[in-house]
């Protein structure tokens, strides 16, 4: 341990953080870094600061990072319409390539020998976070206290703080939510509780994003979304930045009752978990993005970009969004997306999200081809006769050799 001189700590300022920064300094006899990340949590990060210097930290980072994380990470993954396990849309999966980015850049800039986080043994972002940080810096040493130590509960950290004098103001008195909760710009997740029993349905005041569809307005809301390249630029024609996109359509979404999810997800890891989810804005996102491009797309271009989603799905959840395969699928899928502009009007209505309208300069739906009146020849409907026996020839052979299909 004695080759680490300098930690640089993922830092929230809660009671795990905070007896990981002690427990560094002690176990490691090392100077600690914190940086605390705002990525659209909805709660202040300056608190941190404080909470840092009492632990005698003096090098503290505190970014707001929202821009960047919708910019470079969520709107090139809504790009690839991404769903995970034909649910999930991948809010906290996508948050923590850019928090391994930011921890090897502050370890650069300030000389420090490894990084450290609070994810658990048990979960995905331990993977997410060294995979990314890994790939980055390849020397780079990863402490993960929650493999190292013998601390096992919130009980056995609030003893630790005691023994040690850290300073907490979230004492056992303050009553503390039941659920493990992770929150970003994209979405919250609650995980633990009585979650942990997937027979059981989540208490109504858990969620915190949204209304439920049953006391949603009982009028609907429509919204239009302006697309440039594959990405939201704007909303009832107003301009936005990527970051006020995604927090305005959360709004809307979660006054609608849009977005919640309750999944049973595979890890990783090996183990099945259950959580629930809040995404209204992505949730909006994802069949928008798929009306403008069904305008847009080329049909085979349409197709591919479908059976390429999984692979890219698994690489984002996974934690492999720093690979050299999930740079080469971007690629692709960008390039797609040259011609996706144009507007889409969604309905928002009790929960459901429904495509009711989609235009584009750069649409490929011809209407005097695609119509049902008279399309003054420009489409001959003697064509598809031969289509159809070309595409029928190899069954009528095998049928014809006496290979029956009955």
């Amino acid at each position: 341990m004695s080759d680490i001189n300098k930690v640089v700590l993922a830092y929230s300022g809660g009671l795990d953080t905070s007896v990981i920064v002690r427990w560094l300094q002690d176990t490691y006899q090392s100077e600690v870094v914190t940086f605390t990340a705002d990525i659209g949590q909805g709660e202040e990060v300056e608190p941190a600061r404080a909470k840092a210097e009492a632990l005698g930290v003096k090098e503290i980072y505190i970014d707001d990072l929202k821009e960047e994380f919708v910019r470079d990470f969520v709107f090139p993954m809504f790009r690839a319409n991404t769903i995970y396990e034909g649910e999930y849309l991948l809010g906290t999966s996508i948050a923590r390539p850019l928090i391994a980015k930011r921890l090897i850049e502050i370890a650069n800039e300030t000389g420090a020998d490894a990084i450290s986080h609070g994810a658990t043994g048990k979960g995905n972002d331990q993977v997410r976070f060294e995979l990314g940080a890994y790939a980055l810096k390849p020397g780079i040493k990863v402490i993960a206290p929650w493999r190292e130590w013998d601390l096992t509960s919130r009980e056995t950290l609030m003893q630790y703080c005691d023994q040690h004098n850290i300073p907490v103001d979230f004492s056992s008195s303050k009553k503390k939510s039941p659920y493990s909760m992770d929150a970003n710009l994209l979405h919250i997740s609650y995980e633990g509780g009585i979650l942990e029993d997937p027979w059981a349905e989540p208490e109504e005041d858990m969620w915190r994003w949204s209304v439920s569809p049953e006391q949603a307005p009982d009028q609907p809301t429509y919204l239009e979304l302006t697309y440039q390249t594959g990405d939201i630029v704007a909303i009832d024609g107003k301009s936005m930045t990527p970051a006020a996109v995604l927090a305005y359509l959360n709004k809307v979404g979660g006054e609608n009752g849009v977005g919640r999810l309750d999944i049973v997800e595979n890890r990783y890891v090996g183990m099945k978990s259950r959580g629930c989810y809040e995404t209204p804005g992505g949730t909006i996102m994802l069949p928008a993005h798929r009306a403008i491009e069904s305008l847009c797309l080329d049909r085979e271009v349409a197709h591919l970009k479908d059976e390429l989603m999984p692979k890219y799905a698994q690489l984002v959840y996974n934690g492999y969004w720093w690979s050299p395969e999930r740079k080469m699928l971007q690629t692709a899928i960008d390039e797609s997306q040259q011609f996706v502009n144009g507007v889409v009007r969604v309905k928002l209505y009790k929960g459901n999200v429904t495509v009711v309208g989609r235009q584009s300069d750069q649409t490929l739906f011809d209407e005097s081809i695609a119509t049902f009146e008279d399309d003054a020849g420009a489409y001959d409907q003697k064509d598809a006769e031969g289509f159809i026996k070309l595409n029928a020839l190899r069954m009528r052979i095998a049928a014809n050799k006496g290979r029956s299909l009955l």
